[in-house]
């Protein structure tokens, strides 16, 4: 994939088609190509609607039914099944996978979200296993290179407090970043700048002065 310094894109054309035997869902071939660029960007819909399938295309993991997409910068999927070693504790997983200062940074934050680092991974709750993948995934991002994460239910079982933590350190970590996060979100007036909805097979994108911004008016437009 194509990286452009420190300037992530993700762009679905129209007519964009996603699903494995059967199309699931499409970009209208009579609208504009969607663009997403550094930032967070929700991904929204009922279950089985297609959200992890355009994660999944975007990532190169499947391929697309139809149309085109594009991708310009490093990409992670963050799948919702992503396991590590049972064996091995936080602690050396970062070690094992991030450089000196970003581990440092990792295991700041483990200590804020109440993380035993020093625990096997396969004997952490459900949240606590979401919350080592999640460090690996932000603190594998580089300054200077475009990123773009590609996040599927990063919030699964995390509790409010863990949440807030994840998306403060996403506003503090824009630049030549590009989340793109799948989510139900919990309460009416979680704040989204930009939204990608999954609706009636067709994938739209709200943002702008004019779009919705909170979940309580979004979710009225799902199907």
């Amino acid at each position: 994939m194509k990286s452009s310094k420190n300037s992530p894109k993700v762009g679905l054309s129209g007519g964009l088609a996603i699903g494995y035997n059967e199309r699931l869902a499409q970009v209208s071939e009579r609208a504009d190509a969607i663009e997403l660029g550094s930032g967070t960007h929700y991904l929204l819909a009922r279950n089985g609607r297609g959200k992890t399938t355009l994660l999944r295309t975007l990532a190169g993991v499947l391929k697309p039914l139809g149309g085109d997409y594009c991708c310009e910068g490093r990409c992670q999927l963050l799948s919702e099944d992503l396991a590590f070693d049972r064996e091995l504790p936080a602690r050396l997983i970062f070690k094992a996978l991030l450089k000196k200062k970003d581990y440092v940074q990792a295991m700041d934050l483990a200590r804020e979200l109440e993380l035993d680092v020093c625990k096997p991974y396969g004997k952490l709750s459900t949240g606590n296993k979401r919350k080592v993948a999640l460090l690996v995934a932000e603190f594998s991002v580089q300054e200077g290179r475009s990123d773009i994460l590609l996040l599927d239910e990063p919030f699964t079982g995390l509790d409010a407090y863990a949440r807030d933590i994840f998306q403060n350190l996403w506003n503090q970590r824009q630049d030549g970043v590009l989340r793109l996060v799948s989510c139900h979100p919990d309460f009416d007036s979680m704040e989204m700048e930009s939204s990608v909805l999954i609706s009636d097979g067709k994938i739209v994108h709200l943002s702008g002065e004019d779009a919705p911004k909170q979940w309580g008016d979004l979710k009225t437009q799902l199907n």
